[in-house]
């Protein structure tokens, strides 16, 4: 007979008492959970087919150019979908770089700006202390 428990095996299962999901106040009511409908929002992972979306597109026209010889026409349309779906975040990511690049031209020229005004500022400055002097 075995009158023994195991008490060193691991809880498999969180207790009620770990349960962070449900977060609320003292009188009730929810809690603001940390999710805004922020237009800045980027996701912290995005897809790994994202970065291979040139190699994809190819892979899918191929895929559906050799479902369509076969005499498959509805598996040749869904990789052509798979396919402009691609083509599309492709897309994205060209107008996302391009914008990057616009921002930092516009930042460096105001930059140099700024540099030209405090320089024009510094100079109009050493012009009235030196003909103060005078």
């Amino acid at each position: 007979m075995n009158n023994y428990r195991n008490n060193n095996r691991k809880n498999r299962f969180k207790s009620n008492g770990e349960r962070n999901f449900r977060k609320r106040s003292i009188n009730g009511q929810k809690v603001q959970n940390d999710f805004n409908n922020n237009s800045e929002f980027r996701h912290r992972n995005p897809g790994r087919n994202n970065q291979n979306a040139a190699k994809l597109i190819d892979k899918y026209n191929n895929l559906a150019r050799e479902a369509l010889s076969s005499g498959d026409k509805i598996l040749s349309e869904n990789y052509l979908q798979h396919a402009e779906h691609f083509s599309r975040i492709l897309n994205m990511q060209e107008l996302n770089k391009s914008q990057v690049a616009n921002h930092n031209v516009i930042e460096q020229n105001f930059k140099k700006d700024v540099e030209n005004i405090k320089s024009l500022e510094n100079n109009g400055d050493n012009s009235k202390s030196s003909s103060e002097i005078d």
